[in-house]
């Protein structure tokens, strides 16, 4: 997957006014310059991982391809709670099958959003995980997630196919 195809996967959750978002599990950060880009300079991004060396590398990024964009990064462990801001929106791509017991963590993530704030979720359509991605959920499964940690109007954005797994989804719930 390329930054068209990352930009792709979020397009329709991030609207086009200014916001406060947070990438949660951002690592080398190709999903924090796809939000920079779809907000355009208007905002705020926190990005947060625990790699301080994947949040450098980040940086120079950004730099790089996205000069305006206003961001922090956090080194931090997104499964721990987080001194973060009210936030508009929320990011997970590849994060959130790192974590077995999902619910505790989605409840905090809910409370982490302004009332009608948005999770943009990314993930591998399974239900069986492997040594890299140990507990994935389908889109089917999400929806049941979503619902129970109190999210609402969850719909599915956009799909692609991916040699690990067979195929991403990129999905919206709203607090």
């Amino acid at each position: 997957m390329n930054h068209a195809d990352h930009v792709q996967l979020l397009r329709e959750g991030v609207p086009a006014e200014e916001g406060i978002w947070a990438d949660l599990g951002s690592g080398g950060g190709a999903f924090t310059l796809a939000l920079a880009d779809l907000l355009g300079g208007r905002g705020q991004i926190y990005s947060v991982d625990k790699d301080r060396g994947a949040l450098r590398a980040q940086e120079s990024a950004m730099r790089t391809s996205f000069p305006a964009a206003v961001v922090h990064y956090l080194a931090a462990d997104f499964t721990r709670p987080l001194e973060l801001p009210p936030l508009d929106g929320i990011v997970m791509a590849n994060a959130l099958h790192f974590v077995r017991d999902k619910a505790p963590l989605l409840s905090r993530l809910h409370s982490y959003l302004r009332p009608g704030g948005r999770l943009l979720l990314v993930e591998y359509n399974a239900d069986r995980g492997n040594f890299w991605v140990p507990y994935p959920f389908s889109y089917r499964n999400w929806e049941r997630l979503a619902d129970q940690a109190g999210f609402h109007s969850t719909r599915l954005l956009a799909r692609r196919p991916s040699r690990f797994l067979g195929e991403l989804y990129s999905a919206l719930s709203l607090a």
